[in-house]
């Protein structure tokens, strides 16, 4: 459901934060997968506790905020859920890689292609599911 308790989150922020998981994502990739760890820290913080207890979300929206370029506000619930997606996949993909089991390279994949689709397009896939999840599932108002 649409989060109304916590402040909204500006969109080029977000998708800042995008750009940055589509970069260590592809950093990993390319055979650097030690950032996983930390792209597992961020979900859970932002995903869990919200946007504004994150430092590096804090970092850059006072950046982009001051640089006056930081975009429209945009409701967390979904950005959190995306961040919830975002911890999931970075820690199986973790877990994976230190495991010495190849398969990491599939969430990691997964999550190139839909960051790129949040920073390049402004298309959030896991806040669409989030939005369709709730329309097609209303939650029971008592």
């Amino acid at each position: 459901m649409l989060r109304f308790d916590i402040p909204p989150v500006n969109a080029n922020v977000a998708r800042f934060e995008a750009f940055l998981t589509f970069s260590f994502c592809l950093i990993a990739l390319m055979g650097y997968p030690y950032l996983m760890p930390l792209l597992a820290v961020m979900g859970f913080i932002r995903g869990f506790f919200g946007h504004y207890k994150c430092p590096s979300h804090r970092l850059f929206a006072k950046v982009m905020t001051a640089m006056n370029i930081a975009g429209k506000k945009e409701n967390a619930g979904a950005k959190m859920f995306a961040n919830k997606i975002l911890f999931v996949a970075a820690t199986i993909a973790s877990i994976l890689f230190y495991n010495d089991i190849s398969l990491w390279k599939v969430p990691a994949t997964a999550l190139v292609i839909f960051s790129t689709l949040e920073w390049a397009f402004s298309f959030c896939v896991a806040c669409w599911a989030y939005g369709y999840w709730y329309k097609a599932f209303p939650p029971k108002q008592e």
